[in-house]
């Protein structure tokens, strides 16, 4: 039976509203080594966050788990993280629960897997995945980046979408995206799910090749997001609408070629990313490589009018359902489901933020045609997650 979800709406009035000064002025933000922290980068570089009352604290961290533990500890402030993270961490998945807060998508698109040179001349040979892997004679090995994280949920969907299981025919395994090179090179991976640059460094040094990318699992799927504690948000209301403001500019700014250009060479500092500009640059212009796709590219966005940067609720119940298709939650309600969606997702504070610039607000619900045929809207979560046939019972 199908059951529709409505989440909550807040109008924004037309006129600028008046916040007060920001209660925390300082703030550490936390990030990974991947091209789509560039917003952190640009706000921070730019200062754009004097205009709203913050100074900025750029802080890199050496994995996901790492983030996280210094999220939870109020070490960081907030942190550009995976939007599966939030949730994990939200859903008490695997490590302690903390009641998180999205305060916006800071970009969608721009992930890859990436294979082993053997695997990707198999692929080519074959035009199948499943034959592919058959000739490696052995369980493959494919690495992500965090158990709940979105690198994590696309490999799993690809697998399954091309009839692999994910959790019965390939071992999966957590390495930190700047490491996934050096392993795949030395036969350690088969392929492995992450952000850019890495696979544009994959393909440098001949470790492997770009099998597909994101948008052709998902596309224009909702990717790294401004996360924080929920009790940050409580505290300090004020600051959350300031930083969204920031980072709204950041990602802005960031809509022109020739800005994304200039940002490469920033992202390329060794404490960011410490990867040559031109690899930066390539993947962030749009030039992907993959091996062969029947989608149009859809190379990463940040911003494209404010179409991407809504933290639909609806989006983060994608992620809820993926979770018990594999076995990582057990049996829920649709309905319990929706309501801690609405609660995660800061859509008060982004609405506030945003109407306070003039940035228009999207609709709450899309409809995406996944890989493997599937839609999702985020309107029937128990009957979307019901129809896949590759899961746990």
């Amino acid at each position: 039976m199908t059951s529709e979800f409505h989440f909550p709406m807040t109008a924004v009035s037309p006129r600028t509203p008046r916040f007060g000064p920001p209660e925390k002025a300082h703030l550490r933000l936390g990030f990974v080594a991947l091209s789509d922290a560039a917003p952190l980068a640009v706000a921070k570089r730019l200062e754009l966050g004097h205009e709203h009352g913050l100074t900025f604290e750029l802080c890199r961290q050496s994995s996901w788990a790492e983030l996280r533990d210094k999220l939870l500890t109020g070490e960081l402030d907030a942190a550009h993280a995976l939007y599966g993270l939030a949730y994990g961490v939200q859903l008490g998945i695997g490590g302690l629960q903390e009641d998180m807060a999205v305060l916006m998508v800071l970009n969608r698109n721009g992930q890859g897997i990436s294979v082993s040179t053997r695997l990707a001349e198999a692929l080519r040979e074959t035009g199948n995945l499943r034959a592919a892997l058959a000739t490696l004679g052995r369980t493959p090995v494919f690495a992500q980046t965090f158990p709940t994280g979105t690198h994590a949920m696309w490999l799993n969907y690809w697998l399954a979408a091309n009839g692999v299981d994910p959790l019965r025919d390939v071992r999966s395994v957590v390495i930190p995206p700047p490491n996934m090179v050096d392993a795949l090179r030395a036969g350690e991976l088969d392929g492995f799910c992450a952000g850019e640059p890495w696979h544009a460094v994959a393909q440098a040094q001949q470790a492997g090749r770009t099998a597909v990318v994101s948008s052709d699992i998902w596309p224009n799927h909702p990717e790294k997001v401004v996360a924080c504690r929920r009790a940050f948000v409580t505290k300090y209301p004020n600051t959350a609408r300031a930083l969204v403001r920031t980072m709204l500019a950041a990602c802005r700014w960031l809509d022109s070629a020739e800005h994304r250009s200039d940002v490469a060479e920033w992202l390329a500092a060794p404490e960011l990313l410490g990867v040559a500009r031109d690899l930066i640059a390539a993947r962030l212009l749009g030039d992907y490589g993959r091996l062969r796709s029947t989608r149009p590219l859809l190379p990463v966005s940040f911003y494209d009018g404010g179409a991407v940067n809504y933290p639909r609720a609806s989006d983060g119940l994608w992620f809820i359902t993926q979770y018990r298709r594999w076995g990582m939650l057990g049996p829920g309600t649709a309905g319990n489901d929706a309501a801690m969606a609405a609660e995660v997702n800061q859509t008060v504070c982004y609405r506030e933020a945003a109407g306070a610039d003039g940035v228009p607000i999207p609709d709450e619900y899309r409809t995406d045609v996944l890989c493997d045929g599937r839609a999702w809207n985020g309107r029937d979560p128990q009957g979307y997650l019901d129809a896949f046939s590759i899961r746990v019972p």
